[in-house]
């Protein structure tokens, strides 16, 4: 994979640590609310399963990113990452935690998992590419990791912990599987 001339565009602080291995990097938030940077864009960072053939861990070096009615917003060649597979990411506008929710989208849209950035950057007309690293399974509900972020891309140790008091079990499932993706992406680094 040629990183030169490509910015990599991540929601939270500890994928943009990731990342910068690579080249340069712009911290975007949660959804881009940060707003999307000039460039040549490649999205980085973690996403959640919608299929049960991605587990956790796995890579993805996008080919497509689609919308929830699954239009497709961004096609295009992989980057050739290695360890990765191709799939296609959902870009989409909320955290999608609910199980039939994602067993829904994933019959509508045929993407591979889903995250918050990919369809803004893709809508930019400037993304090249798209990885993501699977931090969940369909089934499986994020409790207090959702609860974590903040839309700068931050930590929110607090709401962490509240979410961890209400779904210890839950919330420790999605750290370590969070942490498992960010493994993968460290490899790609």
């Amino acid at each position: 994979m040629d990183a030169d001339g490509l910015t990599f565009a991540c929601a939270m602080t500890v994928e943009e640590r990731i990342a910068r291995r690579l080249g340069r990097t712009a911290l975007v938030g949660l959804g881009a609310t940060r707003g999307v940077p000039e460039g040549k864009l490649v999205s980085f960072g973690i996403a959640g399963a919608l299929s049960g053939d991605m587990p956790i861990g796995t890579v993805i070096d996008a080919t497509r990113v689609v919308d929830e009615s699954g239009a497709v917003l961004w096609e295009g060649g992989p980057l050739g990452a290695v360890p990765a597979r191709t799939g296609t990411i959902l870009g989409a506008s909320r955290i999608v935690d609910d199980p039939a929710e994602r067993a829904r989208l994933h019959a509508a849209t045929g993407a591979d998992a889903v995250d918050m950035e990919s369809g803004r950057l893709a809508r930019s007309g400037r993304m090249v590419g798209c990885l993501r690293a699977i931090s969940d399974t369909p089934t499986r509900r994020l409790g207090g990791v959702a609860e974590g972020a903040k839309a700068n891309g931050e930590v929110d140790y607090m709401g962490f912990v509240r979410g961890f008091a209400r779904q210890p079990v839950v919330t420790m499932r999605a750290a370590l599987g969070a942490r498992r993706a960010l493994k993968g992406l460290e490899a790609l680094a």
